[in-house]
């Protein structure tokens, strides 16, 4: 048998290296895709357990340091803790379902108090009106002298009610699993993550517990301080709009805490929400203009002077990045996905800032 010389054996190795370095990136690619394929498709899976993930992360350390300090069992803080969830979203969801749906009721009436009177925006709009009636008009006329008889077509969809409650059916479903999800890894999480690095190189090991035992406390820190203000921020705007008398100011004062968790986009959607409805109460100007311009404000003293000298761990990621991820979690996963938007890209960041060889995702990604 013939053998090879070492500079042919050398030289195919070095063709093998070269042809997996090429399909390498072809390779990714795809598998990218597929794993953006499967959240898209599993998404009734997947996103509970991303809140479950994210409730954990945020209670955690409550868990811990009753563990330590007072000696209380994993399973009974663990348990308290999601109650006390539970009993905070039920407790707003009942304060809030009744007027959202008294308002939905009241929003067209409102608007069109607001569009009646004789401006040149009606005027458009009448001519914009009937100019559509005379091209309908002609449209018909041309159909009538058609040799062929026009053939009606009934669709038949679900109507916004059946709608809203099959989403609010997999919305409940959804929230149970992550509730229960979370108190399992708040009990056992930690567990799951030592087991895993038992699994890995001796070398490894204290290189992923340091990242993993970094994340969390940097990610909780940030959720629980963006918590925080959000609900400040949330409960002063609620009594803003009841010192003005605004009608159910509970439901405005939830919307600016929810909405805060989307950057830019949320504190602008609340103050054109507070100015619709402000508009809609009210009929002086000055008095339209109080809640808008106090969240405004507001919004600006937290974000200016107190969030920085409350916590020194901040979002130090380029705003493109920021509003690139609120679009892709919002078609990923919907209204849902855009209020996670943030809080995963601080998982993201923290990540790729704690493991070496992602550093330089993150420098690009940074300011």
């Amino acid at each position: 048998m013939n053998e090879q010389k070492p500079e042919q054996t050398q030289t195919h190795e070095d063709g093998i290296r070269r042809l997996i370095r090429e399909l390498s990136t072809p390779v990714y690619g795809l598998f990218t895709l597929g794993i953006l394929y499967t959240l898209y498709l599993a998404h009734q899976i997947v996103l509970p357990i991303v809140l479950a993930i994210m409730t954990s992360l945020l209670l955690s350390p409550l868990v811990k340091k009753a563990h330590r300090k007072w000696r209380v069992p994993r399973v009974v803080s663990a348990l308290v803790l999601i109650l006390l969830v539970l009993a905070g979203i039920v407790g707003l969801g009942a304060a809030v379902t009744a007027p959202a749906l008294e308002w939905a009721e009241k929003a067209p009436q409102g608007l069109s108090r607001i569009l009646v009177g004789d401006s040149e925006i009606m005027r458009q709009l009448d001519r914009v009106s009937r100019s559509a009636q005379e091209v309908e008009k002609s449209v018909e006329g041309l159909s009538e002298e058609g040799k062929s008889t026009p053939t009606t077509v009934v669709l038949q969809t679900e109507s916004w009610r059946s709608q809203l409650m099959s989403r609010a059916r997999n919305g409940l479903a959804g929230l149970a699993l992550a509730l229960a999800l979370s108190y399992f890894l708040l009990v056992s999480g930690d567990r799951l993550i030592r087991n895993f690095i038992k699994q890995l190189p001796r070398k490894e090991r204290k290189t992923v517990l340091r990242i993993t035992h970094d994340s969390q406390h940097l990610i909780a820190q940030f959720l629980a301080v963006l918590t925080l203000n959000n609900v400040s921020v949330g409960l002063l705007t609620g009594l803003i709009c009841w010192a003005i008398d605004l009608p159910d100011p509970a439901v405005w004062g939830l919307v600016a805490g929810l909405a805060r968790f989307i950057p830019y986009l949320g504190n602008m959607l609340t103050i054109g929400l507070l100015a619709l409805v402000s508009a809609i109460t009210f009929d002086s100007l000055w008095m339209m203009a109080i809640a808008p311009v106090s969240f405004t404000g507001l919004v600006m003293l937290v974000g200016l002077f107190l969030e920085p000298w409350i916590h020194g761990f901040r979002m130090a990621i380029n705003p493109v990045v920021i509003f690139v991820s609120i679009f892709f979690w919002g078609w990923l996963w919907g209204p849902v996905g855009v209020l996670l938007a943030v809080p995963l890209m601080t998982v993201i960041q923290v990540v790729l800032k704690q493991i070496p060889k992602l550093q330089p995702v993150y420098r690009v990604i940074a300011r």
